[in-house]
Formats: structure tokens, C-alpha cells, sequence
């Protein structure tokens, strides 16, 4: 059944505590690329995830288009009356921009753990059914005081408010015959996970919250219907499992079938992220086909579908090498001209050998830490650290070449003696930037070398692992920015003008 929602994509990032800058820039990616929401899981039970709330307040002062959510957040461990203003304050921050996801605490012997209710399974559910309640009166101005009382919450004349920016959704994570049911009853929306409810199971599970909201007088197209799926765009065969065009097949049947219309991927790979917005786009584009009864035509030619990825949302050192408000830019893209996947290619293939190079960089900072926490040998360190260095010779546009060169010293190297050459005369207006990047190239360079001396220090004992540390911040910063303003001058013009 398609119950005609409008379609909505988004992300379900991992809100890993060690990476704080990764979580934010693949949120900002998630929004830079043209998708409507991005939502992180809510266990505050677990120490190596961020706090959900914090996390989605800072995403939100960072981006300026993007929905936010939990998916879904733990209500055994957030009081409903807290939670609730927690919301109303966030969305009337960000002007309309938050909704919630909302479970009654899957993993109740963590919770207790945690100094939260000890449930069982149906306590949950009726306290979920009581906080839902509770929810929506905070929300709703007038009326005097809030007086509701339960078995697991009372709420004996509680002030109303704040009220949200707007009618924030309630979304429920639910999979066995009673959540289903409430969700039917009293939920905005439905919000499972392909990993736990197949697409094949999801017929029986709509017929369930269909009938509870019948029964409870409600429309069932009331209830938006959300799935949280996971994939991969190579290979083929079961769901989700081969290029854009299989997504676009299944999630287009998977709408207009069983209601889905929305769908949130789990992934922190930004070519998945980038590849899931051109997906979006065919899906909508399906869709809307359908319902008008219109014949599909052929996806149309991407008129620019790769996304540069944003420089770090957060700076690790107090020292900046770079001057980013002095960086020149090229000539503005043609809005009208399109490209053909083939010419799309270098650009994404400069995006994804730079994705390479900040897996590595990542490597590297596991790497000190480790040498921190006394788990690994200095001078193994210092090894893997001079191997890394080598590959680190690829910033720069010689990644169009198969091998990794040798340490950017000189303008002897391949991007200099083949590549921006090639830019210059292809496009005069591009020299400024081409410039540029080879000034960046010798700064990374004495950057990199700072790093070698840092770890030479420590090792003999006239360092730190904090002067170590210092270093590694320092690289992170230089080279992350110089990555990502590549990224943006160049994607383009390696679309239009080709490599040699």
C-alpha cells in the first residue's frame, strides 16, 4: 500500500567516541549531498558512543537545511518530562529541525545496570505508552497543570512547555505484535530496521499497526512508515546488494508496496553517503512517475553528482599554517552543462584515493595512542609511521597514476611535471589554484617532517608524547583542510577536462 507521504533520506551515523570530527563532517556531508535527515543511535549506557542528545545539539548548530533524530532514543534512561523539553529547546533552536525516534529500551539489563528502571519487556511498553502521554501534554500549551498518573510515571501538576517550533513526529522503533499495536494507537511513525524486520516481513508488520489504528479511529496513513536499511553498491543479489539502479528498483517497490517513505542508510563510508543521494534522486523521481501514471523515462545524466568532502568541523591544534580565506578558486561550474559517469569518474576517484589517505591518517593517530597507552613498541611505531609517510606523497592530483611516489620535495614530482601542467593549459583560469595546491604540498611536507622529528624526540627521550600528540594535530588539521579545498577546486574541472 502507498500511503503517499512525501520521501525522505537520510543517515544513521555511528556517534563513535573516538572520532567526534568524523561523526560531524558526515553529518555535514549528509546534508552538503542533498539528504533530509540524519539520526544516531541513543545507548547511554555506552561509553565508546557520544551522548546522543549533545551530539545531534552540536550537528544541528553546524548544519542549517538537515532534520535531526534519535534512532532511537532510550526512554528508560531520559525521563519523558526532561526529554521532552530536550526537544521542544532543540527545535525551537534550529527552527523546526528535530523529530524523535523513541524506544521503550531494548536492553533493559543495561539499563538497570545504569542505575535506570529494572523492567521487564511489558513494563516497558506500558511506560512507553504512559511517557508518549506525558510527551505530548508537555508540548501542549494551556490547560493548567499536567496531571497524568501510571504505573511507571506521575506526573502530578507539571508546567506545561516549552512548545516546539512544530509538531515534532514520535517515531517508534517496534517489531513485536504489541509495540506494533501502540505505534498503530499513538506513534507518528514506524521505525524499524531491515536487519531485524526483512522486506519481506514487513507486509504482516503494517497489517498490524493498520489495524490497531482503525481501531483506535485513525487513518493508518497517519503514520509514516520509516526503514532503517544497510547495503553495498558492488556485487549482486538480495536486497540492497549491487549498483544504484538495484537500490533505486527495490526502494521504489518497497514505497509504492508496503508504504515505506522513509529511509535512513547505516553507513559511515562517504562514497555510500554520496552514492545513496544519487539514489534518492531516481527513487523520487520513480515514484512520482508512478503515482502520476506517467511512463519512467531513463535516469537522466547527473548534471554534477560528486560531492567534495567538507573540511573538519573542529580544529585539533592552536596553530594554523593554512591561510583558507586567502586560497584562490576556479572558474564557477556551467549549471547547465551535464556529464557523462565516465567523466564523473576522476573527479570520484580523487575523492576516494583522498578518503584513503584520511583512513591512514586515522591509522596514524591510533597509532601514537597506542604508543600513549604503552601497547605498542616505540620504534615499531616510528616504522609503520616512515611507511605511511611514503604513501602520504599522494595528496596531490598524481593520484590519476596507479603507484604512490616518493615524498613531495621538489616540483619534480609527477603532479607537478604531468597533471597540473595539463590544468594549466586546459584551462588558463585554473593557475591560481594549481599554484596553490604545490605552496600547500611543501607546507604538508615540512608538516610531515615535524611529525618524524616528534617521534625521533620521543624515542630518545628529548620529547613527549604530548609534543607527539602536538604534531599530530597539526598534520591533521594541514592536511584534512588542504584535502578537502582539492576536493572542492578540482572535482570539476577533472570532470571537464579529463586527465592524461
Amino acid at each position: 500500500m502507498d500511503y503517499g507521504h512525501e520521501l525522505v533520506f537520510g543517515t544513521f551515523l555511528t556517534p563513535a567516541v573516538d572520532a567526534p570530527d568524523r561523526v560531524i563532517a558526515l553529518a555535514q556531508l549528509t546534508e552538503q549531498v542533498g539528504l533530509d535527515l540524519v539520526s544516531f543511535q541513543d545507548h547511554p549506557y555506552q561509553p565508546r558512543l557520544m551522548d546522543a542528545w549533545t551530539l545531534l545539539s552540536v550537528v544541528a548548530a553546524q548544519t542549517e537545511r538537515i532534520k535531526v533524530t534519535t534512532n532511537v532514543a532510550n526512554l528508560p534512561l531520559r525521563h519523558p518530562v526532561v526529554l521532552a523539553r530536550s526537544v521542544a529547546t532543540l527545535d525551537l533552536i534550529t527552527g523546526g529541525r528535530v523529530e524523535l525516534g523513541l524506544g521503550a529500551g531494548g536492553f533493559l539489563e543495561a539499563v538497570a545496570a545504569n542505575a535506570g528502571p529494572r523492567l521487564t519487556t511489558g513494563q516497558s511498553i506500558t511506560a512507553l505508552e504512559e511517557a508518549i502521554a506525558i510527551m505530548r501534554e508537555v508540548w501542549t500549551p494551556g490547560g493548567g497543570g499536567i496531571r497524568l498518573e501510571g504505573k511507571h510515571y506521575t506526573v502530578a501538576g507539571a508546567k506545561r512547555g516549552p512548545a516546539p517550533a512544530h509538531d515534532v513526529s514520535i517515531w517508534l522503533g517496534a517489531y513485536k505484535p504489541r509495540m506494533l499495536a501502540l505505534t498503530g494507537r499513538l506513534a507518528d511513525g514506524w521505525l524499524p530496521s531491515s536487519g531485524y524486520a526483512g522486506p519481506d516481513e514487513l507486509a504482516a508488520m503494517n497489517k498490524v499497526i493498520d489495524e490497531a489504528a482503525v481501531d483506535a479511529g485513525r487513518e493508518p496513513a497517519a503514520i509514516r512508515r520509516l526503514y532503517n536499511i544497510a547495503g553495498q553498491f558492488s556485487g549482486r543479489g538480495g536486497f540492497l546488494q549491487g549498483p544504484e539502479e538495484v537500490w533505486i528498483d527495490q526502494l521504489t517497490e518497497l514505497t509504492l508496496g508496503e508504504g515505506i517513505s522513509t529511509y535512513i542508510l547505516a553507513s559511515d563510508n562517504p562514497d555510500d553517503i554520496r552514492r545513496f543521494a544519487e539514489v534518492a534522486t531516481g527513487v523520487r523521481e520513480a515514484v512520482e512517475a508512478a503515482r502520476s501514471g506517467a511512463v519512467v523515462p531513463p535516469a537522466p545524466v547527473s548534471s554534477f553528482g560528486v560531492v567534495p568532502t567538507p573540511p573538519p568541523a573542529v580544529r585539533r591544534s592552536a596553530v594554523q599554517l593554512l591561510d583558507e580565506s586567502a586560497r584562490p578558486t576556479g572558474p564557477g561550474q556551467d549549471p547547465s552543462r551535464t556529464y557523462t559517469p565516465y567523466q564523473l569518474q576522476s573527479g570520484q576517484h580523487l575523492i576516494d584515493v583522498h578518503d584513503h589517505l584520511r583512513a591512514e591518517l586515522e591509522q596514524v593517530r591510533d597509532l601514537v595512542e597506542q604508543v600513549a597507552a604503552g601497547t605498542l613498541g616505540i620504534g615499531a611505531a616510528r616504522s609503520h609511521i616512515n611507511t605511511m609517510t611514503m604513501r602520504q606523497n599522494n595528496w596531490t592530483l598524481g593520484t590519476y597514476c596507479e603507484s604512490y611516489c616518493r615524498l613531495v620535495t621538489t616540483h619534480h614530482s609527477l603532479e607537478d611535471a604531468s597533471l597540473f601542467p595539463h590544468l594549466r593549459r586546459a584551462d588558463p583560469a585554473l593557475a591560481p589554484v594549481v599554484d596553490r595546491l604545490q605552496e600547500e604540498h611543501k607546507i604538508i611536507h615540512d608538516v610531515l617532517e615535524g611529525v618524524d622529528k616528534a617521534l625521533v624526540a620521543l624515542v630518545d627521550g628529548s620529547g613527549s608524547i604530548d609534543g607527539l600528540r602536538a604534531a599530530m594535530d597539526l598534520l591533521d588539521d594541514t592536511l584534512l583542510s588542504h584535502l578537502s579545498y582539492e576536493e572542492r577546486e578540482l572535482v570539476e574541472p577533472l570532470a571537464r577536462l579529463g586527465v592524461l
